[in-house]
């Protein structure tokens, strides 16, 4: 019988010793939520994609080819496409894009495409890209035109016309794939 009591209270100690953590856990819990939700309400919000009416930033690049591109060889109605190597659905995307960008009027001239990888691992999307866009292949550290098109995610599309002053803004920052092509 004395075994049973002791049993029973060691039971007893170890459940109470159980609560106590528990609760101690949940108060921890409501401390970083609290925490986290201070941190992300003064972070600025950043929208996800460049806004239509915003000019490109400065930027110089040296497509596969050797071409060195700039804002200003965006000339007339470019689409341009961001992709990355480690980026699933610009997988996806990509045969897609490529069909799509075969059919814009000016042909390759017409279309930027920027792989932001290493350039082992974007060989494959350059190879599909090339034949259809001017391809630059920028490293991530080195994202120079990624950074004049503040592209925040992959896969990105833009149409980028010049304005009257002959600046070269985002005309849109959404291309539906399925729809018959107009970069304008």
């Amino acid at each position: 019988m004395p075994v049973l009591i002791a049993a029973v209270v060691l039971v007893g100690a170890l459940c109470t010793l159980d609560l106590v953590l528990t609760l101690g856990v949940v108060k921890r819990l409501r401390e970083h939520t609290a925490l986290i939700s201070k941190m992300a309400n003064s972070q600025p919000s950043r929208p996800p994609v460049i806004g239509v009416g915003e000019e490109v930033g400065e930027f110089s690049a040296v497509a596969v080819g050797g071409d060195v591109l700039t804002r200003e060889s965006l000339v007339g109605d470019t689409l341009v496409a961001f992709f990355s190597p480690s980026c699933g659905p610009c997988h996806e995307m990509l045969p897609k894009f490529v069909e799509y960008a075969r059919a814009v009027d000016g042909g390759r001239e017409q279309v930027l495409a920027v792989v932001v990888g290493s350039l082992d691992r974007a060989k494959g999307q350059v190879a599909e890209l090339s034949p259809v866009a001017r391809v630059v292949v920028e490293g991530g550290s080195e994202a120079i035109v990624a950074d004049a098109f503040q592209i925040k995610g992959f896969p990105t599309l833009l149409k980028v016309r010049q304005d009257a002053d002959g600046r070269q803004v985002i005309a849109g920052n959404q291309v539906d794939l399925d729809a018959p092509v107009a970069v304008a």
